[in-house]
Formats: structure tokens, sequence, C-alpha cells
């Protein structure tokens, strides 16, 4: 069976930790499929129009299709020129996996817009079917509903299309069903990495982490700030790691610095996936503070490390904190922010890592999530 992977995140030149979770996703399924992948995305340095990196590592052939993006300040044009330019790279890059891979049997499309209508053009032209796999929070923010009637109407007509349909939670799933998208679903989760490492030592009692896009909107990276510095009031032991970048990095490191908390934060940048995971070994705990997540891996990658987690009732995270591994709080609350990493700090000696990792070691594992993509393919054929 070959599968054709076409997502629109995913690791690459131009962000390193873009889509590392549906790059897992894929190198699950690899393990039971011939798998290809297509990754189209623009790339500002780029010295020609077009350029193509391959790697074959981990048991898939991945092909990522760069191009020069247009900054013209004249949006019409901007977006007319750099969808011409996807759709270019697009081609070139289907004609190196036919004469290289061959014609695949399934097309796999994480997250809308743009590799769907790739695929959409696939089952068109050579009739190989596709689903579809959401992970993206705009079904559930608010800005999925502010489209455009237009733009609705071609993800309907994108979603009817699709053979099958999965969503990376129920959570999710079912804001799928209710915007009208899809009527059934199957819910895949996302890998947890790190369940085969050494599990690390527990880590120091009021050492917090955060990892996540410093997009303030989404994230509340400045609820924690806030937080932090009303905790250290009661507990001078607390301090915190921030990895990741984003629009707001600057506005946040402000922030910090307004609130006196200079020497108890430490902005990291971004890092690779296995650098986070090193990183987060040496912490006490994890806190996500968003305002909504569809998954969250990196409550799944500090729970795999033995770390409690401090995470609001934003969506994902529901599915898997429990009273041995951290605390739930209401989204959008600095004070039970606040009293929760006082309490983390307080109880930490209570929370053994071998109990916090078992709570996610057998629903999303590597094997786990690979098989269960494979039951979906094989069943998908046999019904096309």
């Amino acid at each position: 069976m070959h599968v054709l992977a076409l997502p629109k995140w995913y690791p690459g030149r131009n962000d390193p930790q873009l889509g590392d979770f549906i790059r897992k996703q894929v190198m699950a399924a690899a393990r039971k499929v011939k798998m290809s992948v297509l990754f189209v995305v623009p790339l500002d340095d780029l010295t020609a129009t077009h350029d193509q990196e391959l790697d074959e590592r981990d048991g898939a052939w991945e092909l990522r299709c760069y191009y020069k993006p247009d900054r013209s300040a004249f949006t019409p044009w901007r977006k007319v020129v750099n969808y011409r330019r996807y759709q270019q790279a697009t081609r070139a890059g289907l004609e190196r996996l036919w004469k290289e891979r061959g014609k695949p049997d399934l097309v796999h499309v994480h997250i809308l817009l743009r590799p769907a209508l790739t695929a959409l053009m696939l089952l068109r032209k050579h009739g190989i079917p596709y689903l579809i796999s959401e992970q993206s929070s705009e079904y559930l923010d608010g800005r999925y509903a502010s489209k455009n009637p237009g733009s609705k109407a071609l993800h309907r007509r994108l979603f009817r299309k699709a053979s099958r349909i999965t969503a990376v939670s129920g959570w999710l799933g079912d804001g799928l069903v209710k915007l009208g998208l899809c009527e059934s679903y199957d819910v895949v989760p996302n890998v947890v990495p790190g369940l085969d490492r050494p599990l690390p030592a527990p880590g120091p009692a009021g050492a917090f982490m955060v990892v996540a896009d410093l997009v303030d909107g989404t994230k509340n990276v400045s609820g924690v700030l806030r937080a932090l510095a009303e905790a250290r009031k009661t507990d001078v032991r607390i301090t915190l790691d921030v990895i990741g970048d984003g629009p707001d990095g600057p506005s946040l490191k402000e922030l910090t610095r307004s609130l006196g908390l200079d020497e108890a934060v430490r902005f990291h940048g971004r890092l690779a996936n296995r650098d986070v995971l090193e990183r987060m070994a040496g912490t006490g705990a994890v806190i996500i503070n968003s305002n909504v997540e569809t998954f969250s891996v990196v409550t799944g990658e500090a729970l795999a490390s033995g770390k409690p987690v401090i995470a609001t009732r934003c969506g994902g995270p529901i599915a898997f904190i429990t009273s041995e591994n951290g605390l739930l709080i209401d989204v959008r609350s600095d004070d039970q922010l606040t009293s929760a990493m006082l309490r983390i700090t307080r109880e930490h000696a209570s929370y053994d890592p071998v109990a916090v990792r078992r709570t996610v070691s057998d629903r999303f594992s590597v094997e786990a999530v690979g098989a269960r993509f494979f039951e979906i393919y094989q069943n998908l054929l046999h019904h096309a």
C-alpha cells in the first residue's frame, strides 16, 4: 500500500518545530505502509524561485518543495503570484514522486486548505481517494465561523469529497460535526514522543516550563507571566522557562521586564523537538495555559517525561489530565493558575514519574497510532 501524505504543516528549513506532531503521525503510519510525503511551503531566503529537499530517514520518502514568496504590498497581486508558485512547486514535486515512487493508492491530507485542493485534483485526474486528518483549532475558536461564505462552501466541498475524516480528539471532531463539515469521524490521537526515552528525575520543585508558539491570543503566555509574578510573592523558588517563538515574543519579554521577572524567566526561542525533550527532562512541571487546544502534544510529552502538568480546560488536555498527573484549571484564570503553581510546588514530591508516564503510555504510542491509521487505510481502500 502506497500512501501519499500532503501536510499543511511539517518541519523543514522554514521552521524545525512546525507540524512536528503531524510528522510523528506520518512516521507512525510509515511503519505499516509505503509512505511518501510532499510538503510545499514558502521560504524567503531562496536564491532561486523554487528548490527541493529530499529526506529518506525514518522509513518514509519526504520531499520538501520550497518556493520563494512574493512580498509585494498589493495584496491581490501577492496572493495570485504566491498561489501560482505554490502550484508550480506542487506539480514539480508530484512529477518527481511519480517518477521515483510510482502512483499512490491513497492520499492522506493533514490540515486544509491547499493540500486538500491538491488531493481533489488527484481524485479527479487519477481516481485516487483521499482522507482528511484535522488538527486545526480554527474550528473551535471562531476563526472558521468568521470566514466568508465562499470559503466555507469550499471547505464543505473538500470535506464532502473525502472518503474518511479523522480528528485528533473527540473535542475537535464534535466541532467539525456541529459546523456541518462532516457527519462522522474517527479519532486518531497524536503520537506522544519520549515514551521510549529513559525516565528523567523529577526535577526541582518550583521549576516550570511553557512550550508554545508565542501567539498570546491562543496560548495566553502573558497569563502565565502574571500568575508567576503573584506566585513568587509567596514562594521565590518558582521560575519559568519558555520554549518557542512567535509574533508576540517581544511584547511578552517586555511584560516580563515590567513585572520584574527578569531573573525568574528564561526565553529559549524555538528548539528542535529532541532539544525540547532534553530541556523538559530537567524541569519540575509543565504549564499549558491555552485558550483552545485540539490535542496538545506538549501535554503528552510532559507526561511521558514523568512531569506533572497544569492545563486549562481548553479542549485536548482534558483527555490527559487526572488527579495522578496534574491539575486542570479554567481558561483565562490567572488566579487559578497562581494557586495551581503554588500547589504543584508544595506537593511536588507526591507526583511519581513512573505513575505519571503510565497515564499516557498505552493510548498514544507510535505503535497504537500507526495501527489505527493502517486499519483506516485498509477499510477505506476496501470500500473505495
